[in-house]
């Protein structure tokens, strides 16, 4: 049975030309999904089915379908698309530096797909948290021992809540990937995890319209 969502864009940005600024930009759209293959609307074309493998003429080539996602890769470079997420877009600097352009929901809140050590989660930018905060039940599915971290007490809307400091290995957003960032896991699971401080302090944050764009300092 094929699953409809609501469409998700996805700007695929590739580099082009030696040692060039420019680029080539394509907004794709997962439509669907059934078995292992995807629905794509690429630049408000007619969709395109794909079974992992195949490409498009333009280059891009369904790597892989698994539940209601689908990961794509232009030119080398590759971006999960989750039906019904925000839209991210990812694109070079011409400094080198590697930047993503979060785009807000209707309520201007920033979310993104991205991962903590290898395992997807689903960030809500918070610059009002000191540290990236997750649930208990996120954690785990990092491989984060975090009994075994510095134990603590939060104040949360709730009331006070348990929490362990811990340090993340691996942070990645879009093309962004930091390494070795303090994070705190709450005792109870979080609805999404929140993106703070311990990672949004290494970026460079610039309000571009209605849109969010982090760059990697260091």
């Amino acid at each position: 049975m094929v699953r409809v969502h609501r469409l998700v864009r996805w700007w695929l940005i590739a580099l082009c030309g030696s040692g060039a600024a420019a680029s080539i930009a394509a907004e794709v759209e997962l439509a669907g999904v059934f078995g292992n293959k995807a629905v794509l609307v690429i630049d408000g074309g007619a969709p395109k089915t794909l079974a992992v493998g195949e490409q498009t003429r333009d280059g891009l080539r369904l790597l892989e379908v698994s539940g209601a996602a689908a990961v794509v890769e232009l030119d080398g470079r590759r971006q999960r698309l989750a039906l019904g997420a925000a839209p991210v877009r990812t694109d070079q600097a011409t400094s080198g530096a590697s930047g993503v352009s979060l785009f807000p929901d209707s309520r201007g809140h920033h979310f993104s797909n991205g991962s903590i050590n290898g395992a997807s989660v689903r960030f809500l930018v918070d610059t009002g948290a000191s540290m990236i905060s997750m649930g208990a039940a996120d954690a785990r599915r990092a491989g984060i021992n975090y009994r075994g971290g510095i134990a603590g007490v939060s104040e949360t809307a709730s009331g006070p809540a348990r929490v362990w400091r811990v340090r993340l290995d691996t942070v990645r957003l879009g093309d962004i990937t930091l390494h070795g960032v303090d994070g705190l896991v709450h005792e109870n699971d979080l609805p999404f995890v929140l993106l703070g401080m311990s990672f949004l302090s290494r970026m460079d944050m610039q309000h571009e319209g209605s849109r969010l764009v982090l760059r990697k300092r260091y």
